[in-house]
């Protein structure tokens, strides 16, 4: 629930049943007051509505966190990515990275790392489009080791170099939504 679109259709149906609620982020509200069952199938009934589901599992609602630190840290962050995300996850989460990784594994059928990988490589796109940056500022920006190491992945994950992208522009775009969900069909690795 990281986009503006999840966050307000989330306020929307808490706000329809007068609740009051902290600040909605990283896929989480905390709601003030006890609620119903009847309020909870109600909020559960608008969120499937928009296209969300109401999360109880704990193992469903730490993806979720993984995945939500990941789009943050990637997307919205505009501080220059120089961490390593395996201690930043841990840190952010409070759980050993091995355990993460493994419960994200067997859920998700991708590891942590490829996730990464095709938001670092959206990332890339957009800034790319955006054209404020040249390749040498990216690859610094996403912390990559070198351009070359950059270019290597960008063309295992879209086909194409990303000055031949760069060309093409928005080709092969995804909404962040379905960045690394099995159906997308941009969202495995060559």
């Amino acid at each position: 629930m990281v986009s503006n679109r999840c966050k307000l259709a989330v306020r929307e149906e808490l706000k329809k049943l007068d609740l009051h609620f902290t600040p909605v982020e990283l896929g989480e509200v905390e709601i003030m007051e006890n609620i119903t069952m009847e309020q909870r199938e109600l909020i559960k009934a608008g969120l499937l509505l928009s296209g969300l589901e109401l999360m109880d599992d704990k193992k469903a609602m730490l993806i979720e966190k993984i995945k939500n630190v990941i789009i943050e840290m990637v997307h919205y962050s505009d501080e220059i990515i120089k961490v390593n995300f395996s201690d930043y996850l841990s840190e952010k989460l409070n759980y050993d990275y091995t355990y993460l990784s493994n419960l994200f594994s067997e859920v998700q059928g991708t590891t942590i790392e490829q996730f990464i990988i095709a938001h670092k490589i959206e990332r890339i796109k957009e800034l790319i489009i955006y054209n404020e940056l040249n390749i040498t500022e990216i690859a610094w920006k996403m912390n990559y080791s070198s351009v070359a190491h950059l270019s290597n992945q960008f063309k295992k994950m879209t086909g194409l170099s990303p000055s031949h992208f760069k060309q093409l522009k928005d080709k092969r775009r995804s909404s962040i939504e379905d960045i690394g969900n099995a159906t997308n069909p941009n969202s495995h690795i060559n």
